[in-house]
């Protein structure tokens, strides 16, 4: 999910649907560590079977237009202070600093929701407790009980926003009041350096993403995510890990494996599902993104932040611009 998700997060605690958490540090475990090595040897080969598979920062150049884009990792993590370090200057340097959303794109969804509550929650009509099976919402109330959200608002929420919740495990909701991220990182780079920072995509698309999802998906992601999450924490600390190493496609696929050995699922169907995701979360996203950057760059030089699992594949960014003509080259981090 964008970071996006983090500004709805920071709204939910704003307008109180959130009580205060139990304050905690997560401790997980990454998991590739335990992982027999045939596994882990599956997982990688599908992640290095799509373009651009591994790295973080890059360089795009075509003649004079200039493009330097870092995957970015959404949550707080002492670790992304070497990063900034290294990528301030040329933040300071860019013409435009592009982001999946600007302080503007933000502010506008924040003022969307707070004129409009249904976007998030349920005004009228079956809650959720009437809507889904009585042992998916014993799985649900609990795990959002665990990040304090009570239980009479838990059952008004929009599935598509409870998806978006169960994404930040328990130990990080804390933060979620005053989320910064790398993106966050990169926007105040910008903001100190005087360069102007655009959204990517329009402020709503978040709402465009899960509108075009089905009750049984938005019900099939809501089952996956509650399947792992006894195990949240190592997710998240397996998610961050990777991410640092550089290699963030690979929980895509670790997801996809874990999703492998859940009942009644056929590889085929796994497959099927995550093709579609992918297209919803990331594919589509990136083609609307191409203009963006490329109209950008002939203006002058562009800096560009987006989650990092936007540069890998088919349709990542980086094909894209290749396809367009662009030279990648990866710059040390």
């Amino acid at each position: 999910m964008p970071s996006l998700r983090l500004s709805l997060i920071s709204l939910a605690t704003a307008l109180g649907l959130l009580s205060a958490p139990v304050a905690a540090e997560c401790a997980g475990r990454n998991l590739f560590a335990d992982m027999p090595a045939e596994r882990l040897a599956e997982i990688t080969a599908a992640a290095n079977a799509v373009p651009y598979p591994t790295g973080n920062y890059w360089r795009a150049t075509r003649g004079d237009d200039v493009i330097t884009l870092i995957g970015t990792y959404h949550f707080d993590d002492p670790r992304h202070l070497p990063t900034l370090e290294t990528i301030t200057p040329e933040i300071a340097a860019a013409t435009t600093v592009l982001v999946e959303a600007g302080p503007d794109e933000q502010t506008q969804l924040l003022d969307l929701i707070a004129r409009d509550p249904s976007k998030v929650m349920i005004v009228d009509g079956p809650t959720l407790i009437e809507q889904l099976p009585a042992d998916l919402w014993a799985g649900l109330s609990k795990a959002l009980a665990l990040r304090g959200v009570p239980g009479f608002m838990a059952a008004k929420i929009q599935p598509w926003y409870a998806v978006v919740m169960l994404a930040v495990p328990p130990c990080a909701m804390e933060q979620m009041a005053d989320p910064k991220g790398l993106d966050g990182m990169v926007i105040d780079a910008a903001k100190a350096a005087g360069v102007p920072v655009r959204g990517l995509e329009p402020f709503d698309t978040v709402f465009t993403i899960f509108d075009s999802m089905t009750r049984d998906e938005l019900v099939a992601m809501l089952q996956s995510t509650l399947a792992i999450e006894d195990r949240a924490e190592d997710y998240s600390a397996t998610l961050a890990d990777s991410y640092f190493a550089g290699e963030s496609r690979m929980i895509w696929e670790f997801l996809r494996f874990v999703t492998y050995d859940m009942p009644n699922y056929t590889r085929e169907q796994v497959d099927a599902e995550y093709a579609r995701m992918e297209d919803l979360l990331m594919n589509t996203r990136n083609r609307t993104w191409i203009p963006v950057l490329t109209e950008a760059a002939a203006k002058g030089p562009v800096f560009a932040a987006f989650g990092a699992l936007h540069l890998s594949g088919e349709a990542g960014v980086l094909n894209l611009l290749q396809q367009e003509g662009f030279t990648l080259e990866p710059l040390p981090l």
